[in-house]
């Protein structure tokens, strides 16, 4: 891509854009590594992660489970959710999603004051570049412009990636779920919190 670093990244709030074209943009990503769980005294003198190479690399897809974003209209009202779409020399290069004040998703916990980034994904060819910054920081100003005063976001201990990228834009892990998903044993749900 020579070049295209000199191109103007835009981000803008698309929520009219259809779910077909947000997932235009994959969510897949190779898992190479994970975060293992260390528990001190049982979990009473704390709980550590270790990043761990996994013994063979495979490809987790979000896009996957339960119809991504082509299933989430049939499954929620998505009318009010917010859709943040960047793009550079008109090309979709990354996405977010933002959820707030919705009494049927769990994780908002029942609180007006609380946003969710439901979901954030860069194109392949734009991973490391600075768009999913970009994409987060709007955000939190979409969730700061609805009264939130706290964003919260689930990834999971295969996404070493995004386990960092949270930790670096302000984050502070929550909650450790090791049973969250009985469908993926294997997998710990991480929670993220971000003060705004």
């Amino acid at each position: 891509m020579t070049g295209s670093m000199n191109m103007q990244l835009s981000i803008a709030d698309e929520s009219s854009v259809s779910w077909s074209e947000y997932a235009s943009i994959p969510s897949a990503f190779e898992v190479r590594s994970e975060l293992a769980l260390g528990f001190r005294e049982n979990g009473l003198a704390g709980v550590s992660l270790r990043e761990c190479a996994v013994s063979e690399p495979w490809l987790k897809d979000y896009d996957a489970l339960e119809g991504g974003p082509l299933g989430w209209s049939l499954r929620f009202d998505t009318k009010h959710w917010g859709r943040l779409v960047a793009t550079a020399d008109g090309q979709r290069v990354g996405g977010a999603v933002v959820v707030h004040d919705q009494p049927n998703i769990d994780m908002l916990e029942g609180r007006a004051d609380l946003s969710l980034v439901w979901d954030l994904r860069v194109a392949p060819a734009w991973r490391g570049r600075g768009v999913g910054r970009r994409l987060f920081a709007a955000a939190e100003l979409w969730a700061r412009e609805r009264g939130c005063r706290e964003l919260k976001v689930e990834t999971q201990n295969v996404n070493v990636a995004a386990c960092r990228f949270y930790a670096s834009a302000g984050c502070r892990l929550g909650v450790v779920n090791r049973s969250a998903y009985p469908q993926l044993p294997d997998e710990v749900q991480l929670v993220w919190f971000k003060k705004l």
